[in-house]
């Protein structure tokens, strides 16, 4: 007599991600892995037998971030398989594995094989018995945006920045490889990409006949992805004829130019690789060849060695760029790197005060943006409808917006003009 056994439910993975866009696209990179080898992805504060955390290190208070999900998917989950990974993985692995709540410890460098990794923890004789997640603790994304990582690894060792020594050495993955992905993504139902690295602009100095602008010619004429985004390039790399390629209405009209200080001695300090006088070239490029362009930046407050009369300088300058909108952050010593040893630290009541004013220039240049597109129509880039019926999206340069409508927007580019502020948001209208 044979029985008709039901079939084991697949293991399921939560993976929750801190950070930039490139630990993003790894997340992306990670998910599509574990599905590869047969596991269901849920969402990342769902019950699940494996929980994944993909860190960040920049700042000592991403650490503690860390430190804080992880006790806490411990006590959601706690039968589970916890597992940090990413860039505070890799600086400090002995930290993360001194933590109860941690199963498992992947760097950067292991972490294509975390899967693997994680299967073999899970076929321990002490793992868990499969989770039973509740009715609706499926991974709740909609496919509008994928996160594709073009290149890893930092040259240039800012006097502040642990990130050369977490991810690396700079490194261009092979446009054909990219231009697959792209294709994939597109394929899979994803509308828009963004293309994520440490180093954008440095893009194929290692490989033949690449570069960035050459790569996104070849990306605009060989995928059908409707809309491209560059995550993040220096100003020292904006130029003339790579600006040239934003004509095209594929690529978002959206540019990240971290500024970190507006005073050339705090910049000559951390070193970075421009002045004021050349970053303010580069805004005003940008601004003649894409008037409708959305600039973001990021600013560190409270540099070692910053007076307060420097301070002050460089927050003029910030102001005087207009940014559509502002990353401020506090310096945190970061071990390892050489920032960490300056004399001159600043003192953490006056950092807490230049932090301050940093946040308000943001919320200032946030809302005067805002407002100068009041009565524009964008396009949009439409995700799921949220409670009520209201449907949140982003607009080419990268405002968040959020419409009621009848129809169904969900992964749907269409116009949209803009009407009013909404909190952090923009109320819009969606157009036929």
């Amino acid at each position: 007599m044979t029985t008709n056994n039901p079939p084991a439910a697949p293991r399921t993975v939560a993976i929750h991600t801190h950070g930039c866009k490139l630990n993003q696209a790894d997340s992306q990179e990670l998910a599509r892995r574990f599905q590869e080898a047969g596991y269901r992805i849920v969402a990342p504060h769902a019950a699940a037998d494996l929980v994944v955390l993909n860190t960040c290190t920049v700042t000592a208070a991403a650490d503690a971030k860390a430190r804080q999900y992880l006790r806490r998917a411990r006590r959601r989950n706690p039968a589970a398989v916890v597992v940090a990974t990413g860039c505070y993985a890799q600086r400090a692995p002995a930290e993360l594995e001194n933590l109860p709540e941690v199963s498992l410890v992947i760097g950067n460098a292991a972490k294509p094989s975390l899967p693997q990794s994680a299967h073999a923890a899970l076929q321990s004789p002490t793992a868990p018995s499969p989770a039973q997640p509740a009715a609706d603790a499926g991974a709740r994304t909609t496919r509008t945006r994928a996160m594709v990582k073009i290149q890893e690894g930092c040259d240039q060792v800012c006097a502040y920045c642990i990130v050369p020594k977490v991810r690396g050495r700079e490194r261009s993955i092979p446009p054909d490889v990219i231009i697959a992905q792209i294709n994939r993504r597109a394929a899979d139902g994803f509308r828009e990409v963004a293309l994520t690295g440490t180093q954008l602009g440095s893009y194929g100095f290692d490989l033949p006949d690449a570069g960035l602008p050459r790569l996104l010619e070849r990306i605009l004429a060989e995928t059908a992805i409707e809309r491209l985004r560059v995550s993040s390039l220096q100003a020292h790399e904006i130029t003339a004829p790579l600006l040239d390629l934003w004509h095209s209405p594929r690529l978002m009209p959206h540019f990240h130019l971290p500024l970190q200080s507006g005073h050339d001695a705090t910049l000559r300090a951390m070193r970075r690789r421009y002045d004021t006088a050349q970053f303010a070239a580069a805004v005003a490029l940008v601004r003649r060849l894409r008037p409708d362009a959305g600039i973001t930046t990021d600013l560190i407050a409270g540099f070692p060695g910053e007076t307060a009369a420097d301070f002050a300088a460089g927050l003029r300058f910030a102001a005087a760029m207009q940014f559509s909108d502002i990353h401020a952050f506090p310096y945190s010593p970061r071990p390892g790197t050489s920032a960490a040893h300056y004399r001159a630290q600043v003192a953490e009541t006056e950092k807490r005060s230049r932090m301050a004013q940093l946040l308000e220039l943001a919320a200032a240049s946030r809302q005067r943006f805002r407002e100068s597109q009041l009565g524009s129509i964008r396009p949009v880039l439409w995700e799921r409808a949220s409670s009520g019926g209201r449907y949140t999206g982003l607009t080419d340069h990268y405002l968040r917006v959020r419409a009621a409508s009848d129809a169904d927007l969900s992964n749907r580019i269409t116009n949209a003009r803009l009407l009013a502020p909404d909190g952090d948001w923009l109320l819009a209208e969606a157009l036929p």
